[in-house]
C-alpha cells in the first residue's frame, strides 16, 4: 500500500516539473507520517492527525520551524494533489513562524584558512562557490557548456525557482579550471572508448538530440568517479557528484586533480 502511495506522489510530483530535492523530501515526510500513525493508510487519516504528526515534530523531536513548514507542505500536497481530499478547517493545521536571524559571514582570513584545508576537486567547487556566488547544487549540475571561457562568465541553468541567471567567473580561476577541464575531457575520452561516455539530459532532449548525450559539450563539470548504471536514467551515463547531504561525503576523484 505504502510503496504504490509513494509512487503516486513521485509521479504527481514530476508531472510538476518540481526538484527532485523537492521530491526526496516530500516522499521522506509522506513515509514518516504514515510510519508516526502506524502505517495507516493517509486516506483513513485527516486534519487533526496531521496536526497530531507537526506537534510531535515541534515537541519530542524539537525540529526547526523551516522543517516543520516543509513536513506540512508534504503532507497538504498529498492530501490535495494526489488523494484529492478535502482537510476541512486549514486553520486547525499549524504553520510554524520562521524566526528572522542574522547571517553568519566569516571575515577574509577566515575563508583562507578554510580554503587551506582544501585540495583537490573540492577546493575547486569551493572556490567557484564562493567566488561565483554560487550554490552547492548549482554547482555540481554545472555543465561544460554553461562556463564561458572567453566572456569570464558562468550561466546557471534551472537555479533556484527553476530560473536561468548569468553569473561572473573569476579570471584567477582561469588556468586552474582550464587545466582541470582537460583532465575531464580525457576522462570522458577513454569512457567513449569504453563504450560509455553519456551524460544524462534534462527533459526528452535525449530524444530531440540524439548526439548530445555523448558530446563533449553536455558532460558535468564535475563528473561523478563511477559509472552509474541505475535504470531510472536508462543505460550506464556517468553522473555529477553528489553534496554531502545525498551521499555523505564529497570526495575528488582519482587521477583528477584541481
Amino acid at each position: 500500500m505504502e510503496v504504490k502511495l509513494l509512487d503516486r506522489v513521485r509521479d504527481a510530483i514530476r508531472t510538476r516539473h518540481y526538484s527532485r530535492r523537492t521530491e526526496e523530501a516530500y516522499t521522506h515526510w509522506i513515509r514518516r507520517y504514515i510510519v508516526f500513525h502506524r502505517k495507516k493508510h493517509p486516506s483513513t487519516l485527516g486534519a487533526e492527525d496531521i496536526s497530531a504528526f507537526l506537534r510531535w515534530l515541534a515537541g519530542p523531536q524539537c525540529v526547526a520551524a523551516s522543517t516543520q513548514n516543509q513536513a506540512l507542505s508534504a503532507l497538504l500536497f498529498l492530501y490535495r494533489e494526489v488523494l484529492r481530499m478535502e482537510l476541512g478547517a486549514i486553520e486547525h493545521l499549524p504553520r510554524a513562524r520562521t524566526p528572522g536571524r542574522v547571517p553568519v559571514v566569516l571575515s577574509r582570513d577566515e575563508v583562507r584558512r578554510v580554503m587551506a584545508c582544501l585540495t583537490g576537486v573540492c577546493s575547486l567547487i569551493v572556490t567557484l562557490l564562493y567566488g561565483a556566488g554560487l550554490r552547492l547544487q548549482e554547482c555540481l549540475e554545472l555543465r561544460v557548456k554553461d562556463i564561458d571561457l572567453d566572456r569570464h562568465q558562468i550561466v546557471i541553468r534551472r537555479g533556484k525557482g527553476q530560473k536561468d541567471r548569468r553569473t561572473m567567473l573569476p579570471i584567477a580561476m582561469r588556468e586552474r579550471l582550464v587545466a582541470y577541464l582537460a583532465a575531464v575531457e580525457q576522462q570522458h575520452r577513454h569512457d567513449l572508448a569504453a563504450g560509455f561516455g553519456r551524460v544524462v539530459l534534462p527533459f526528452a532532449l535525449e530524444r530531440k538530440y540524439p548526439n548530445a548525450a555523448t558530446s563533449w559539450e553536455w558532460q558535468f563539470v564535475f563528473p561523478a568517479a563511477r559509472i552509474c548504471r541505475d535504470p531510472r536514467f536508462g543505460s550506464p551515463s556517468r553522473f555529477h557528484l553528489q553534496s554531502p547531504l545525498c551521499s555523505g561525503r564529497l570526495q575528488p576523484r582519482r587521477g583528477l586533480r584541481a
